[in-house]
């Protein structure tokens, strides 16, 4: 079975503030053990960032509507965290939308590369995790989600979500299981 791991939306903007700002020290140590884990057994490493145009023409409706400028090319808000460990060798895309699926190219770096099985990290877990977790179950590769390397800016859909994907459409895993309990 082939792996990838997906590191979803760790980006500047979404920890200015709020519950991910006061988490995100500790939800990046575990996506860097997880991510060292991976290199360690030549697991594909695949970063998504969110990233809209400065005049929102590519951005949400929603964010249209309310001008809400966040993720926008070529600031500081669209960058990954910087104490995130990234290598040279780690893939990128950049996602328009919730799901790293929607209009990306995605789909043709697991079909090369034969991925079978995700690994989902990042945030936030009730958007763009949950939907990147839908769309891939719908291609019948397998999904684990990283319980310990995700979260969101709001608890209540945090957890709902998790109960929600759990039942069918995921394994919900901390890194423990995922690195001892599950080896490759």
């Amino acid at each position: 079975m082939n792996k990838a791991v997906l590191i979803i939306d760790m980006l500047n903007d979404y920890f200015a503030e709020g519950r991910l700002k006061a988490h995100r020290k500790h939800l990046c140590q575990n996506i860097n053990a997880l991510a060292g884990w991976a290199r360690e057994n030549k697991i594909k490493i695949i970063w998504v960032r969110q990233e809209f145009k400065q005049d929102l023409s590519d951005a949400f409706l929603s964010m249209r509507n309310r001008l809400i400028y966040k993720t926008i090319e070529n600031t500081d808000g669209a960058h990954i965290l910087s104490e995130l460990n990234r290598h040279k060798e780690d893939l990128e895309i950049v996602k328009k939308r919730y799901s790293a699926f929607f209009k990306t190219q995605l789909d043709t770096m697991l079909e090369v590369d034969e991925i079978t099985q995700l690994i989902l990290c990042g945030i936030n877990s009730h958007a763009c995790v949950r939907m990147t977790a839908i769309d891939a179950f719908q291609r019948d590769i397998e999904v684990i989600i990283a319980s310990d390397c995700v979260d969101s800016y709001d608890i209540e859909h945090h957890k709902i979500s998790m109960l929600y994907l759990s039942k069918d459409i995921a394994r919900v895993l901390d890194n423990h299981q995922i690195m001892i309990e599950h080896p490759i």
